[in-house]
């Protein structure tokens, strides 16, 4: 089967108009979905308007008073520290406006201003409607001698019985002006304010200092007066306006104290921690000076140029010793040497001499071996036998004194040696010391470094102290008062004009903003340009809403107008088909609900009434309810045909009273209906069919839920989908769309179902090409009635549309 997207949509420029023409059309339906409520707009501002009156009446004034004080820099304030110190310290000279702001509406700051102003007593005259603050303006003042519990609210009612004598909070007792007085809350004396007469009923309310300033805290509002500038707008909003200007002033007269007491505090704290600073460093400068001096002990440094001149001597001395005695040793084994040789033994020669040897014995032994030899050899020049007893005592002697002359060299050899050693120690010990000299010397000068490191240290604190006291002693106010606040009369609220535009404009925002969320929240399909502005899929028509008891509403008699849309239905069904002769039409929807089995049924009537020989099939094999809609009783049906059990041609039943139309039931349900639509007896089925009939309409089970749909699909020439008004959610018609975008299904196209028109959606509402729907539509439709609830009388009664000459001129159609 082809999957082609279907024709009957316009061009692409036609859709774009449609879409201009929707807008258009929703501007005029806005206004005849609104207008119908004007009743209900009227009686909304009129009881605003009431409101107003009742709130503009009773409300108690709010009045805004301003003072003004300018901010001083360091420098106007004739500050002299200006130096690094101050940097280290994180004071910095120049003023931050918004820190000063922040300052100022602090609560330590509010809390002296109450304080000064005894305003944790508020004192307000009950009226008949409102109580009003009287602060400054009472009969009488209140003084708290002692407060039980300072951290809890109290209030005291206080009832004149007459000029001097007065009762608190419904008490029988009775107490005098200037008598004391004592409650649950405390001890206590009201004092008289002879200027103000005296009233009947009046409270004094008590709070805590921290309670009362995070008040007027909350009714404080400071700003620059200029961009750029140290000037501040101090003001406060109160229902006194006396009681605002005080503590507007007293709090700018607080802050001046503030201020001096805060950089007085600052200089103590410098000079605090100059002190500890300088006992710090010069404890430390005194342990470097105590290392300094162990340093120099320990390692013997005094003045390193002397001594590595010394050092460089001494081992230029002991290298010279040292070659020396290695010269001597060498001719001590050059004499062992020649002494050991047996060819030296009684040689001609004579031994060599010490040559720069010192050693006497050795020299003295070195002449008598020589003498010996002369006269051992004068013997033998004499024809002496070597065996005559005096050449043999010779030259025994001079056996032993070669021996004894090489046990005096083993002697000068082991002394040069160690003589060698223990210079070549020394030389050592030198080149040592002469290498850690400079180790030595950076151990010092990392430690004179340290010393004159806090020797600098100490030298800057000890200035910045003198400098800190001299200007902690001239320390002035950070701020002057440029302007006092004044007490005004006129009040900033209520402000009576713009209470009652507002009053106006809640009374109409108010219905309309209930009118329009009730459209925002729906998330369900209501109008036709809600599926437009999703999806570009065709809608083939819409089917309104039927009273009918019956499920086949399409006849040859009928003229109603729900039959008259399937007939223009099955007009519009031939661009999408292309005038096949034999066509297989499924229906589907997203979910279970929306009318496939009575679209089925009478798609199935309107297109066997036009001659095609149509045969609808009960596939909602999971949920059947074509048969029961016509009133035929169930049999067997597809599912027996699928497993075997019944012959095709034997499962097909006339409808009754309907020419040309045939149904399929269902049959008995399967355990495993996905499993049973891929059987080749689908195929099968499907081709004998078309064989036999015009057209085959698959009333299929909801896409959105199953796979039945998506598996018979390939065998369909076209797609009815099923949106209905009311009940399809508007985020499934994204599904639609995937399934058109995709060709997932054959030539999608969409019947809206069950539309009903709505009071307020005007002639367009529902349905573009009218079906009745507000143009009247007279003798062509046989009119249905609906019943009419007590909610639609009553709507009915207070549409002013009626009064509109159009509008009633098309409601007289309607009749």
């Amino acid at each position: 089967m082809e999957n082609n997207k279907p024709t009957i949509n316009q061009s692409h420029e036609q859709q774009i108009w449609n879409k201009s023409e929707l807008w258009t059309l929703s501007l005029r339906d806005l206004f005849y979905k609104y207008v119908r409520f004007l009743p209900l707009f009227i009686l909304s501002v009129a009881f605003a308007l009431l409101i107003a009156y009742v709130y503009l009446r009773y409300s108690t004034p709010t009045y805004s008073v301003n003072g003004t004080m300018l901010i001083k820099s360091e420098q106007q304030r004739g500050g002299s520290r200006s130096d690094k110190f101050e940097d280290i310290l994180g004071n910095n000279k120049s003023q931050n406006i918004q820190s000063e702001i922040e300052v100022l509406k602090s609560l330590p700051l509010m809390k002296r201003v109450v304080d000064s102003l005894n305003l944790q007593f508020s004192y307000n005259a009950i009226g008949k409607i409102r109580t009003v603050n009287i602060y400054k303006q009472g009969p009488f003042l209140i003084q708290a001698f002692k407060i039980n519990d300072s951290s809890i609210r109290f209030s005291l009612k206080v009832k004149f019985l007459n000029d001097q004598q007065f009762k608190l909070n419904e008490e029988k007792n009775t107490f005098k002006i200037g008598e004391v007085f004592t409650n649950q809350y405390g001890t206590f004396r009201l004092v008289r304010n002879p200027q103000v007469p005296m009233g009947k009923d009046y409270t004094v309310d008590w709070q805590p200092t921290d309670a009362a300033a995070s008040g007027f805290i909350g009714a404080l509002q400071i700003t620059p007066k200029t961009q750029g500038t140290g000037i501040l707008n101090v003001t406060m909003v109160s229902t006194n306006s006396q009681l605002g200007a005080d503590v507007v002033n007293k709090l700018m007269y607080q802050y001046g104290i503030f201020s001096v007491e805060q950089n007085q505090k600052s200089s103590d704290q410098i000079l605090d921690f100059i002190s500890g600073q300088l006992a710090k460093y010069r404890h430390i400068r005194d342990s470097f000076q105590t290392d300094l001096l162990r340093y120099k002990l320990e390692t013997s440094l005094i003045d390193v140029e002397t001594q590595t001149g010394n050092y460089f001597g001494s081992i230029s001395v002991t290298d010279k010793f040292v070659n020396d005695q290695t010269i001597s040793l060498g001719i001590a084994e050059t004499l062992s040497d020649y002494l050991k040789d047996k060819k030296n033994e009684f040689s001609k020669l004579v031994v060599p001499s010490s040559l720069g040897l010192t050693d006497l014995a050795l020299n003295n032994m070195v002449g008598e071996y020589n003498k010996l030899q002369f006269d051992r050899q004068d013997l033998l020049n004499a024809n002496v036998p070597v065996t005559n007893p005096v050449v043999v005592e010779i030259t025994q002697k001079i056996e032993k004194m070669r021996g004894s002359i090489m046990e005096v060299l083993r002697t000068i050899k082991s002394t040069i040696a160690k003589g060698i050693d223990h210079t070549r120690g020394i030389s050592d010990v030198n080149v040592q010391q002469l290498k850690e000299l400079p180790k030595k010397e950076k151990g010092e000068l990392d430690i004179k470094q340290g010393l004159e490191t806090y020797l600098g240290l100490i030298k800057i604190l000890e200035e910045k102290q003198v400098e800190t006291s001299i200007a902690r002693a001239s320390t002035l106010a950070n701020s002057d008062v440029i302007s006092d606040a004044v007490p005004t009369s006129v009040p900033v609220k209520p402000n009576r004009k713009a209470i009652r535009i507002l009053a106006i404009l809640l009374g109409l925002g108010l219905p309309a903003m209930f009118i329009f969320v009730g459209e925002i929240l729906n998330d369900k399909v209501s109008t036709r340009f809600d599926i437009e502005k999703i999806t570009p899929v065709p809608i083939l028509g819409e089917i309104g809403h039927s009273y009918s008891d019956q499920t086949l509403v399409v006849n040859k008699t009928t003229r109603s107008m729900v039959a008259e849309q399937f007939r223009i239905i099955r007009s519009n069904l031939q661009y999408i088909l292309n005038q096949q002769k034999k066509s297989v039409i499924l229906v589907t929807s997203s979910f279970s609900g929306e009318g496939k089995s009575y679209v089925s049924t009478n798609m199935g009537a309107v297109l066997a009434l036009a001659g095609r020989k149509t045969v609808m099939l009960e596939f909602d094999i999971r949920k059947p309810k074509m048969l029961s809609g016509l009133g035929i009783p169930k049999g067997p049906g597809i599912s027996n045909f699928l497993v075997g059990k019944a012959d095709l041609a034997d499962l097909v039943k006339p409808v009754p009273d309907h020419e040309n139309l045939f149904v399929i039931g269902c049959g008995p349900i399967p355990p495993n209906p996905a499993e049973l639509l891929l059987d080749p007896r689908v195929e099968e089925m499907f081709t004998w069919l078309k064989e036999n009939f015009d057209i085959v309409l698959v009333d299929t089970a909801p896409v959105g839920m199953v796979s039945d749909a998506m598996t018979l699909s390939k065998f369909a020439d076209c797609t009815l989908y099923l949106v209905r008004q009311g009940h399809t959610f508007k985020k499934q018609i994204a599904l639609i769309d995937e399934f058109y975008q995709d060709n997932k299904l054959p030539k999608v196209s969409i019947i809206i179902n069950d539309v009903k028109v709505k009071a307020g959606y005007g002639y367009y509402g529902y349905g573009r090409y009218g079906y009745g729907y507000g143009y009247g539509y007279g003798s062509y439709y046989e009119e249905e009635t609906p019943p009419a609830n007590f909610l639609e009388r009553i709507t009915n009664f207070l549409d002013v549309r009626r009064f509109i000459p159009g509008f009633r001129k098309k409601s007289k159609k309607k009749k």
